[in-house]
């Protein structure tokens, strides 16, 4: 996985989960590109830069102090790598979000160069 392994991304989620972000961008290359589940585009959002990507990711733990990515499996080849989750969380106002997902990555020099996050369309759930 051109110098990246699936231990170095289990590594990136085990810091997702400690929402440590020192620990999720040190994979992550300065000029990386993140393209999100959702937003306007065809795309999702895109958020350039890891200064941003790093805030955007904050961000996501700061409105769901649960959130967490059950990590299902890490696998690539070359320039391309995928993790396999489900991603769960509570929002502020209570309402639960519990999906499967994927991120596709690509990778240069054993860096993370563009996230591109896929998750499960599913409705919020009432909080357990």
């Amino acid at each position: 996985m051109s110098q990246l392994t699936a231990e170095d991304l289990k590594a990136t989620f085990d810091a997702f989960n400690r929402h440590d972000i020192e620990g999720v961008m040190k994979h992550f290359a300065d000029d990386c590109v993140f393209y999100t589940v959702g937003g306007t585009e065809v795309f999702g959002t895109k958020i350039e830069g890891k200064a941003a990507i790093a805030k955007a990711f904050s961000a996501v733990w700061e409105g769901m102090k649960d959130a967490h990515w059950a990590q299902r499996g890490h696998f690539g080849a070359g320039d391309r790598a995928v993790s396999e989750w489900t991603f769960s969380g509570t929002r502020a106002d209570g309402k639960r979000i519990e999906a499967d997902g994927v991120d596709v990555f690509r990778i240069s020099n054993g860096k993370l160069v563009e996230k591109h996050a896929f998750r499960k369309d599913r409705p919020l759930q009432d909080a357990r």
